[in-house]
């Protein structure tokens, strides 16, 4: 796992290859994140599939309920399949800058 920190986010890359090996470390290591709005690179796990992103949901709802963003970045995915209720984009980029609109909007009360 890749970790680059920055003043209000954490970028976390999957290196294995494998999303549920992945969610399993970012899990245990949940607290050192739990602060920061995270950005979960799964880009390299060629096979992810939708039950793959799904496993993410309640890390992303417990994580979101602290008013912090979380965002998951796949790259070849069908985007239309995924709920609401988690964000998911092809690129690292786009994940900030979600989380960048979502920062204002906090800011804002929304």
């Amino acid at each position: 796992m890749q970790i680059e920190k920055n003043t209000h986010t954490t970028t976390l890359k999957d290196t294995d290859g494998n999303a549920i090996s992945f969610l399993e470390k970012v899990t245990s290591d949940y607290s050192n994140f739990k602060e920061q709005n995270l950005v979960l690179d799964i880009s390299e796990d060629k096979s992810v599939t939708l039950e793959n992103v799904l496993a993410f949901l309640g890390l992303s709802n417990k994580h979101r309920k602290a008013k912090k963003s979380f965002v998951i970045v796949v790259k070849d995915f069908d985007f239309n399949e995924v709920p609401e209720e988690i964000n998911v984009v092809p690129t690292v980029q786009e994940a900030h800058d979600i989380i960048e609109m979502e920062e204002i909007e906090r800011d804002l009360g929304f």
